[in-house]
């Protein structure tokens, strides 16, 4: 039998615990950096306004935003994905600062607020794709080592969390030290993210999978990540980003 009482004050101990780490340790707005305000909350309020939501028009296929009514944008209209639709939540330009914190500036406790509004603001995208996993893009150990943490991994966690989605972390292993891809054209991303990553197992028993990561721009670390997973038995890939740029 359940002792009600035992329960209603391990959750106000819990709740209690919660509470003074916040008021030791306050959450930052993942917009201005500030200490969230009202408390409780993990975004200022007044802040939430500045993030903008991925509208339609969208390709239908990566998720970009475009300018007209084209139903694809100018990538996914020149070359096939090895991925099958994908999805970002905001447009880039409204979360740069934002991704790089997060990225860079050891701010970890986006991933919850962000990973909440995910699942919240895609949960009919997920609901329709019923995936059995979701694996983040995983990091190269050097690049983990000096930076401490996996944002993907941490925002992965977080929709999860949320979503009820499994996470598989350590599905995907970077086994090759890419260099930084945001001044390479698309064909030298490709090149160079071949065999860039490595299952730690052979046999995959999850039919659909989404990747998560924090930006999408050319779709090239999606389609190497997505040829693994189906080549070790995936059936169905997907991602979802925080953030896209803008298609042509």
């Amino acid at each position: 039998m359940i002792d009600l009482k035992k329960t209603k004050i391990y959750s106000f101990c819990s709740m209690a615990g919660r509470q003074v780490i916040q008021l030791l340790f306050p959450l930052r707005c993942p917009v201005c950096d500030g200490i969230v305000r009202p408390y409780g909350e993990k975004i200022c309020l007044d802040c939430m306004k500045k993030l903008k939501l991925l509208t339609p028009p969208r390709c239908m296929i990566c998720g970009k935003k475009l300018m007209d009514q084209e139903e694809y944008c100018g990538d996914c209209r020149k070359r096939k994905h090895n991925f099958v639709r994908g999805r970002a939540l905001y447009e880039y330009e409204s979360v740069a600062g934002c991704i790089y914190r997060f990225k860079y500036g050891n701010r970890r406790e986006y991933a919850d607020f962000f990973g909440e509004e995910i699942s919240r603001l895609l949960e009919g995208f997920i609901r329709e794709i019923q995936p059995d996993a979701l694996v983040p893009i995983p990091l190269h150990r050097s690049r983990r080592r000096t930076r401490g943490y996996n944002q993907a991994a941490l925002l992965a966690r977080a929709v999860g969390k949320y979503s009820g989605v499994p996470v598989y972390e350590n599905l995907l292993k970077r086994v090759k030290n890419t260099a930084p891809l945001k001044r390479q054209n698309p064909e030298e991303r490709q090149n160079n993210l071949k065999k860039a990553f490595h299952i730690w197992q052979n046999d995959v028993k999850l039919s659909t999978i989404i990747i998560i990561d924090d930006i999408y721009t050319t779709g090239s670390t999606m389609d190497e990540a997505a040829k693994v997973l189906g080549e070790h038995g995936a059936e169905r890939v997907y991602f979802i980003t925080l953030a896209s740029g803008t298609g042509v």
